[in-house]
């Protein structure tokens, strides 16, 4: 039987096994610490969800024991999910500057501002959580203020590293804190959970000024509007595109929401002071061609984004089209390559030339390659290593790269109860049992399991269509007229095939027998069944049927 006090356990809830709806938690001594809580996106496996977030009903049972939420970085697969699944946890919050205020507007958006007690730590700053003594470590990624949390316990520390890279010139903010690395593998290190996105890829990630190195090259030659989507938090490229549109001529505006507030954010924590402000929407409009550069969201093909809207020549405020640019100065996350190469692909249909981080140098990636991870695990010596943020091959393939560099690796994915302490001398960590996971589909103001009853009827609409029909019946449950019946994505307004099958439901519903006519849900459901036969007959599918039964 699984103790509950006296270990140290980590328990990966979301982002162990995938990339994105990171969601992790830490037990010691029977309390909880909860660090990271991302969304994800539906991409091609899930049509039918176009926003998710991990499940927490698990974590949310032991909120009593919950000392607080810890947030590395403001990327939406790590901060995203807060103001959706706060109401659940209802726990204290903790982030550094930049992520805090990145923060702040999600939840004043979801009138949450005033109900969350979320506390504004130093960078670099170090606080006591119940028994987790936790320290902020400064890293780099491709937005502010990302930082990996030194957790010590009376078991022993352990590096959660969020997501990391060693970038030399990171352009905002300063290089990742080495030193401090160096001193807490001096300390001694019983595991490190690590980020294993680029775990695969050889080499060192590259730098931020390489990109604004070959901006102005890149820009200079280039006639008509130009566009230029990435991530909206990525500041250290939105001050380098506003900084080479200066140089070539052009003004700046962002267009999209996500933007608009990363902005309001970055210069709220004192960074963009050499950019000059953004000119708006409106005014964009009313530019020559070639004094006008857009950032803009959508890189990764989301449909309401900014640039779905360009693409789809929708937006109500911007055009492009012959003889303009678009740069996509990002990479495609896993998933969502289909979503952004049909964007891609209505952009040149439009007559715009696109170029990508493939042919240009217009992106560099913000997660650490195998040389940055040899480096890390060569400071921290952690006596573990756990894997995590990234896809089974991902995992392996850090797995073997920690043993290379002297640590045991353990793997684990969402749902695994790791037990890290206490351990005797040539004990390994062990997954001592599972804890249930899931997704939860955002749909609207509401949250919904993604195996759930309402998102399986949407998936199977979504792929075999559905029928409604309405059917009025007088007391003894004949049919009164014709009933009506409605299947759109099925049939189009000049197919005769509706009309056919609700003449074989009257038949149908007219030769029950009495006693099945005289009780509507009984009705109701040999209707249903007599459809879901006509319509077998006729398409060879099985949509989804709904009766609508009116007894006058």
């Amino acid at each position: 039987m699984t103790l509950i006090t006296g270990d140290l356990a980590f328990i990966p809830l979301g982002g162990a096994g995938e990339i994105g709806m990171n969601l992790n938690a830490y037990r010691c001594d029977g309390q909880y610490l909860a660090i990271d809580c991302g969304i994800g996106f539906g991409g091609n496996d899930n049509p039918e969800a176009e926003v998710m977030t991990p499940d927490p009903a698990w974590l949310a049972q032991r909120r009593d024991k919950l000392v607080g939420l810890v947030i590395t970085h403001a990327h939406e697969d790590h901060i995203g999910a807060v103001a959706h699944l706060w109401p659940q946890l209802r726990c204290p919050v903790y982030a550094g500057p930049f992520a805090a205020s990145v923060l702040r507007r999600k939840l004043a958006e979801a009138n949450l501002l005033h109900q969350v007690p979320l506390h504004t730590i130093p960078l670099g700053g170090r606080f006591q959580l119940g028994p987790f003594d936790l320290s902020f470590i400064r890293v780099t990624h491709s937005v502010p203020e990302s930082q990996s949390i030194a957790i010590r316990t009376p078991y022993g520390t352990v590096l959660h590293t969020g997501d990391w890279k060693l970038d030399p010139e990171p352009l905002i903010g300063e290089p990742a804190d080495l030193d401090a690395f160096a001193k807490l593998g001096q300390e001694g290190v019983l595991a490190m959970v690590c980020d294993s996105t680029n775990a695969m890829v050889e080499g060192h990630s590259g730098s931020e000024a390489e990109v604004r190195r070959n901006l102005v090259p890149l820009l200079r030659p280039l006639k008509g509007r130009v566009a230029i989507t990435c991530f909206a938090t990525n500041v250290a490229r939105v001050e380098s595109i506003a900084l080479a549109a200066k140089q070539v001529g052009r003004r700046v505006a962002l267009f999209g929401r996500s933007l608009r507030n990363a902005e309001a954010s970055a210069r709220e924590c004192g960074y963009l002071q050499n950019v000059p402000p953004f000119i708006s929407e409106d005014e964009a409009d009313d530019l020559p061609d070639n004094e006008l550069l857009i950032i803009c969201t959508g890189s990764q093909g989301e449909q309401r984004s900014a640039m779905a809207k360009i693409a789809a020549d929708t937006h109500p405020r911007i055009s492009l089209g012959e003889g303009d640019t678009v740069i996509f100065s990002s990479r495609m996350i896993p998933g969502n390559e289909k979503a952004v190469l049909r964007m891609q692909d209505e952009l040149a249909r439009g007559g715009c030339h696109v170029m990508t981080a493939e042919d240009h140098v217009v992106h560099v990636t913000g997660h650490a390659c195998r040389d940055e991870i040899r480096k890390l695990y060569s400071l921290v010596k952690p006596r573990f290593a756990v894997p995590v943020h990234g896809e089974w091959r991902h995992l392996q393939e850090h797995a073997a790269l920690a043993r290379e560099m002297g640590s045991t690796p353990v793997l684990v994915e969402d749902g695994d109860m790791l037990r890290l302490a206490p351990l005797s001398a040539n004990e390994m960590p062990d997954v001592v049992e599972g804890v249930p996971t899931g997704r939860l589909v955002v749909d609207g103001e509401r949250l919904l399991p993604l195996e759930g009853p309402v998102l399986g009827a949407r998936r199977k609409m979504l792929f075999n269509g559905i029928v409604v029909a309405s059917l009025a019946v007088d007391g003894n449950g004949r049919v009164l007229g014709t009933p009506k019946v409605s299947a759109p994505g099925l049939f189009d307004h000049t197919d005769h095939e509706p009309e056919q099958i609700a003449a074989d439901l009257a038949r149908s519903v007219t030769e029950l027998p009495a006693n099945l006519r005289a009780e509507d849900d009984t009705l109701r459901e040999a209707a249903r069944a007599a459809l879901r036969k006509a319509l077998g007959r006729r398409l060879r599918k099985r949509p989804s049927v709904e009766v609508h039964l009116l007894r006058v």
